[in-house]
């Protein structure tokens, strides 16, 4: 329901339908199984995720470094929720070279992922993140690797939305539409390679 509600009422907006959406780290494919677009593409280490994945989505157990499967030029909205707080700035780096040339010409990677300024509490309780991240400093790497990032939400969304209460799709609306983010965690980043 979140991933449902969140590509009906957010990046269904950014999102042409006739696009080409790669996920990267798609881990269960909460969003790309969603994802409206003309070719959708699902890259994650874990041999088991395309057990979990939409039979239309094209799926690729493999490294997200590693996009040479990819035409040049290809693809439209890049996506990676939750993953490069887990690799090293070194992996980081490769990704982002590697999808400077992936990217089209008018393309956009979107990032969603803890915001440390904001979630340093809890940031570590997930023993697998390695890097460490704010809005501003997730913005100067992008920008030191070739990156102009044109849209930063620092507090995007709650780091879960496990709790005592439903999560019900008009609460979900209702937080991305209010200018005061309550339990704000999560950053959304958005950027294009500098052409």
């Amino acid at each position: 329901m979140l991933w449902r509600t969140l590509w009906n009422h957010y990046f269904s907006k950014l999102v042409p339908t006739d696009a080409c959406v790669l996920d990267l780290g798609c881990g269960y494919g909460n969003f790309i199984n969603n994802v409206v677009a003309g070719r959708r593409i699902a890259v994650d280490m874990w041999p088991d995720f395309p057990h979990f994945i939409d039979h239309a989505v094209e799926t690729v157990v493999g490294d997200v470094r590693d996009l040479e499967f990819l035409e040049n030029g290809s693809v439209d909205f890049a996506f990676a929720s939750n993953v490069f707080e887990h690799v090293t700035q070194a992996d980081f780096a490769a990704v982002l070279a590697s999808l400077r040339r992936k990217l089209s010409a008018n393309g956009e990677l979107t990032i969603l992922q803890p915001n440390y300024r904001y979630a340093y509490r809890e940031y570590f309780d997930d023993y697998t993140h390695i890097a460490v991240y704010t809005h501003i400093g997730l913005s100067d790497f992008l920008a030191a690797h070739d990156f102009d990032v044109f849209h930063v939400a620092p507090k995007f969304m709650p780091l879960t939305v496990k709790s005592r209460m439903p999560v019900s799709p008009w609460l979900i609306r209702a937080y991305l539409a209010s200018p005061v983010k309550p339990l704000g965690k999560q950053m959304l980043i958005r950027a294009r390679p500098r052409r």
